[in-house]
């Protein structure tokens, strides 16, 4: 048994924080790294380090022929056999925009299927096996940024990575820092209660860390660019983490010992899988990342090399290169466009192999784990803010001294986001190309002479042979990852046996199917208000399993519904052709409120899971992290942090306000004549209250944060009676 699991559990220690005056400090001493801000417009090539080891740094050209000329041929073809569909007589011009609109979006789904077929020879062929890590040389730092997160969820997550680690018998060689861009106050105190009743559990040797920063600059990447400046002199490594991140001491080990192991490293990115969600939404993305998820990003590490591309998170980075080049330059204009960046982690990529690190990934690494939102409405709201990121990329996709690779990651996830209306505009062309042969007069004014008219017309022969190859290249890599499934006997147990995985993976196209055009049209809209200049903001993210209300999921989805509805009678009443053709888009959109409510069903998800549909492998046999966490997020539930007012937990406990206050910043002096109005009204309501309880209720959120970072209001605030004497 080792230290941390020996320990008394959350709730015992939380009540009583006497300890915390002899605590350690909640940080380190500093230890500075410069972070110079790097430029997009200038770059010398002589500015990029030679690499240490040349003879393992290989270009796998091989590959890359194989999934771009592939999937450049496959385009070809595509598009020939369009323009033989709409070329049977003379071509309108609607055809030839229709034949454009096919082309981009043919070479989109061209590409990933080249990409799959390699990842899929790539496992099917893979013996690859690492034995365990020994020793490591230097020191890692597991960093976990939050903003408005359970406490109890992230904390617990931090204290199983912990316990995993030890396990490895690596652990003195690791420290974890939780840095927290928290803007709600009862969250934030909830932090501090939980790091304070973890670090009592773990005792002297914690090697636990936290931090708050008053203001949440360039929101995750100042974050973590805050802790690299500050504190990341500590350290020759840092494993970045989302909130919802589970990785085993194993992975993060081998990550440690990876990176030590090749000098000319810059990030290594590992392949997290999604585990505990039972939502019926985020089942079906669970299931789909777990079976197919390994071919693509397999496919993706064999092409990309050294070039590869960084997600953000459950990853190893080398702390000093990540300093010197990773400080991202604002971008001139306002959001969305302009601004600071908002999808940093391909930005940093990018930066950080320009500079001669390499950037790749490991996807056979097992043991990393994330979460993913519960219902529809959910993933959109997240996609909003990808979507943004995504495009302002455009602006830095013709930076100086990127190297190719990286500019196709750019223009792969631009792509991904333009896929949607693109492939609106081709559904509309269509459209309009049936009702000018219903309708419309004939095109008797072309380019060439004609004594007769130009109809537009089809070769439906063509265009059914067509469509059956775009399906099958859009379904091959769903195809490929569970045949690999289906051949591994482990996993194929442990996912329910070969038919129940058949079912589930049917289960799963037929409902991405109906998904599909709801987000078609969510994402174009998110990219037509990003080209009309509308921000996103940054909203924290829903993790927990449950439902939103209907009147929400109505509101979200009625102009779905509508234009579901509209196009359904449009196209039956211009030709049943039509009809079928759009039905599959029809019917998801007509159904889209019914759908979206059912993705956020609990009961649904937990009814499938029953009857082991859509069942991964991680469920079949729980990773013992999960496990873990899952009985600490327990604990600390049952401690009741998320749950309570903050000021009435500091005002309450004399020993969580002295370390509260020791974990404050020093404020900048106030010059004379130079009133806060935010402060000066929380000061006034502080002076007038006779109670804790007048204090809690007529401080707004934003006056109590404004109290919470001051020592003087803190005090004025713990010298507010519990309650009125009794007269």
């Amino acid at each position: 048994m080792d230290v941390v699991t020996a320990t008394r559990p959350i709730e015992a220690v939380a009540p009583n924080l006497s300890y915390v005056a002899s605590l350690d400090p909640a940080t380190p001493p500093e230890s500075r790294l410069v972070m110079p801000v790097q430029s997009f417009r200038s770059w010398k090539a002589s500015d990029r380090r030679q690499p240490a080891a040349p003879r393992a740094w290989t270009t796998p050209w091989l590959k890359r022929l194989f999934v771009f000329g592939g999937g450049l041929m496959l385009t070809g073809y595509g598009a020939w056999e369009m323009y033989n569909v709409v070329s049977v007589s003379r071509t309108t011009s609607l055809q030839y925009v229709l034949l454009v609109l096919f082309t981009v979006n043919f070479s989109w789904i061209a590409l990933a299927f080249t990409s799959a077929v390699l990842g899929f020879f790539g496992l099917l062929f893979n013996k690859s096996r690492s034995g365990p890590v020994e020793t490591l040389k230097h020191r890692t730092v597991v960093v976990m940024p939050i903003y408005n997160e359970s406490s109890a969820r992230t904390f617990a997550a931090l204290a199983a990575i912990r316990e995993s680690v030890d396990a490895t018998g690596l652990g003195a060689h690791f420290d974890y820092f939780i840095v927290s861009d928290t803007t709600n106050p009862d969250v934030w105190i909830a932090e501090e209660r939980a790091f304070l009743a973890l670090r009592q559990r773990l005792g002297p040797d914690a090697r636990v860390y936290y931090r708050h920063r008053p203001k949440n600059h360039h929101r995750k990447a100042g974050n973590i660019a805050d802790f690299v400046t500050r504190w990341g002199g500590h350290y020759e490594h840092m494993v970045v983490l989302d909130a919802d991140s589970l990785m085993t001491g194993t992975c993060i080990v081998r990550l440690a010992a990876a990176m030590e192991e090749d000098p000319d490293a810059g990030i290594i990115q590992s392949l997290p899988l999604i585990i505990n969600r039972n939502t019926f939404f985020a089942r079906l993305q669970q299931f789909a990342a777990r079976v197919y998820g390994p071919v693509i990003a397999t496919g993706l590490a064999m092409w990309s090399g050294r070039d590869g591309n960084y997600w953000g998170h459950n990853a190893i980075i080398r702390t000093k290169a990540f300093a010197d080049h990773c400080g991202l330059p604002d971008l001139k204009g306002k959001p969305p466009f302009g601004g600071h960046v908002l999808s940093h982690d391909f930005v940093e990529a990018a930066l950080i192999r320009r500079a001669g690190w390499s950037v790749y990934m490991l996807p056979d690494l097992t043991g990393s784990y994330e979460e993913s939102p519960p219902s529809l409405i959910d993933v959109s709201v997240r996609d909003r803010r990808w979507c943004q990121g995504n495009l302002q990329h455009s602006r830095i996709f013709g930076a100086k001294g990127f190297v190719l690779p990286t500019r196709q990651h750019f223009a792969t996830g631009i792509m991904g986001y333009l896929a949607s209306p693109f492939w609106l505009m081709q559904l509309v062309v269509g459209i309009l190309i049936v009702l000018q042969v219903s309708y419309a007069r004939p095109e008797y004014f072309t380019q060439e002479f004609t004594l007769f008219p130009v109809w537009p017309r089809f070769d439906p022969e063509r265009a059914l042979n067509l469509f059956a190859l775009t399906m099958a290249i859009l379904l091959a890599p769903k195809l490929f990852g569970l045949l690999l499934t289906l051949f591994n006997g482990k996993l194929r147990r442990a996912g329910g046996g070969a038919i129940r995985l058949v079912i589930s993976a049917l289960i799963e196209v037929l409902f991405s199917a109906f998904f599909a055009p709801i987000m078609m049209l969510i994402q174009s809209g998110s990219v037509f208000q990003i080209l009309l200049g509308r921000d996103t903001g940054w909203n924290p993210q829903r993790r927990d399993d449950g439902s939103i209300p209907l009147k929400d999921i109505v509101r979200r989805h009625r102009t779905h519904t509508v234009l579901g509805i509209v196009a359904g009678i449009s196209a039956f009443m211009i030709a049943t052709s039509l009809f079928a053709w759009m039905s599959p888009t029809i019917v998801g959109l007509v159904l889209a409120i019914p759908l979206s409510w059912a993705s956020g069903q609990l009961a649904l998800g937990l009814w499938l899971k029953r009857h082991k549909l859509l069942v991964t492998p991680e469920e079949g046999d729980p990773p013992a992290v999960a496990l873990r966490a899952n009985a600490l997020q327990a604990e600390f539930d049952e401690a009741g942090f998320d749950d309570a007012d903050g000021l009435r937990a500091l005002h309450a406990d004399p020993a969580l306000r002295e370390a509260h206050e020791l974990m404050l910043p020093e404020n900048p002096p106030r010059r004379r004549g130079e009133i806060e109005p935010d402060r000066a009204v929380a000061q006034a309501k502080l002076v007038d209250a006779e109670t804790i309880d007048d204090a809690a209720i007529w401080l707004k959120p934003k006056e109590r944060m404004v109290v919470l970072h001051d020592r003087a209001l803190v005090a004025l605030l713990a010298s507010l009676p519990a309650a009125r004497p009794a007269e």
